[in-house]
């Protein structure tokens, strides 16, 4: 990532733009600005072939006023503290605007998870919690999965700590399997919710959604359940996806323009994301370069890969008939695209409003986790589809109120809840 589009620098340059809007103190600055706890690690994983790599591992706990740290852990190659950084400020503020009772934090091992076969994931994930065990718990620092990680990895990381503690552990870890302590509608919740607050979007705009045509970028587990929620949440039709490749190395756009198949899409990728292009081309899609989904003439543009996609250089490839972006990935959009968008008049529903699905839904498994009981996936759907709606309304709320665009808004929600907190708690 180039130095315009570091992730906490954008971070933290979003923070600034709305710190000065509400005129914050310094002090309050400086407390939210930085996370209060890093940790860099040194995991040793002895391989299949009998060598030993050391890998570097990162936890980092922005602020936890209103509840234990949650985040999720990434396993990407090149991963930085920066990155982690980010990311864990952005979940401060989503579990904020979400109104559920945690804080935010961020873990990362620097690896590509797709070289790694499963017993050396499984040694990976084990040495990561042996060496941050005093810093997790479930009130202190509840990590879930993320890119490179999914509910298997889960499993093992609740069975290490619990193993080391003495107990069983469930609430240490969310997005664990289903058996395992994991909650019914977690796979798909953070996909739903993107489409719960396109719904909700397009009931603001005045969009008959039935006609509405999306375009995707990323096919993990955010942009498939995305792609196979739209039709059910909103009713339109997604017509393109574009994923990595990583047996090339690039990545492809996959286009039908009568709406493209999300099962059979979902039944010819791998579990790193990579669609099938034989399978593909057999079955009628068109494969274009990696970044022809950003020039669609569509409605709907949902970036749920990666941060920094749609910079100041490639806004201007976004088709004029564009009416809203849902960030579906974590801080996709960068500061100068920002800018682009809002004079266009582009309706944006930032990141850590649009993708909090997956956060919620990790706090219910929490809640079912200590209560040791266990709802139906409609009573978790429901109770998601109303949580989503609620943060929706409060941040548009806002935005008409103070006549902001949504971002700020969602940041202005996020921000007051967090302070009040803290002079709740005496902090400042």
């Amino acid at each position: 990532m180039s130095e315009n589009t570091n992730a906490f620098t954008m971070a933290q340059a979003q923070f600034d733009k709305v710190a000065d809007q509400l005129n914050l103190s310094q002090d309050i600055r400086d407390m939210l600005r930085w996370p209060l706890k890093q940790f860099t690690v040194r995991i040793p994983v002895r391989m299949d072939d009998g060598t030993l790599r050391v890998f570097t591992g990162f936890r980092v706990q922005h602020n936890d006023v209103r509840g234990p740290n949650k985040g999720g852990i990434r396993f990407a190659a090149g991963e930085t503290i920066d990155t982690v950084n980010a990311l864990a400020m952005w979940m401060t503020w989503k579990t904020a605007v979400a109104d559920i009772p945690l804080g935010g934090g961020k873990g990362g091992v620097d690896v590509d998870p797709s070289t790694l076969s499963d017993g050396e994931k499984e040694r990976l994930v084990r040495g990561y919690i042996r060496a941050l065990w005093k810093e997790l718990g479930p009130r202190i620092d509840v990590p879930a999965p993320d890119v490179g990680t999914n509910a298997q990895m889960m499993g093992w990381m609740m069975d290490e700590f619990s193993a080391i503690v003495g107990q069983y552990t469930p609430g240490v870890i969310t997005g664990k399997p289903l058996g395992g302590g994991g909650s019914e509608g977690r796979t798909e919740a953070t996909g739903f919710g993107v489409c719960i607050n396109i719904r909700e979007a397009m009931k603001h705009l005045g969009i008959n959604p039935k006609e509405t045509k999306a375009v995707l970028q990323g096919f993990g587990n955010v942009g498939q359940y995305v792609a196979i929620g739209y039709p059910l949440y909103v009713g339109g039709k997604v017509i393109c996806v574009s994923c990595w490749d990583r047996e090339d190395r690039k990545s492809y756009t996959f286009t039908k323009e009568d709406g493209i198949d999300a099962m059979f899409l979902k039944s010819i990728t791998d579990q790193y994301g990579t669609i099938d292009k034989e399978k593909a081309k057999a079955a009628g899609y068109l494969i274009e370069d990696g970044n022809a989904w950003l020039s669609k003439d569509v409605d709907v543009v949902i970036p749920a890969a990666l941060e920094g996609q749609i910079t100041g250089e490639t806004v201007h490839q976004i088709h004029a008939n564009v009416k809203m972006i849902a960030e579906a990935a974590n801080g996709p959009t960068t500061p100068d695209a920002d800018k682009v968008i809002a004079e266009r008049g582009i309706f944006l529903v930032p990141d850590f409003l649009c993708n909090a699905g997956g956060v919620t839904v990790s706090y219910m498994e929490g809640v079912q986790n200590d209560q040791n009981f266990y709802w139906s996936r409609e009573d978790v759907l429901e109770k998601l589809d109303h949580k989503m709606s609620q943060a929706f309304a409060s941040v548009l709320g806002m935005a008409l109120d103070k006549k902001v665009c949504m971002r700020d808004a969602a940041y202005m929600v996020a921000i007051d809840k967090v302070v009040k907190a803290m002079k709740l708690r005496g902090w400042i």
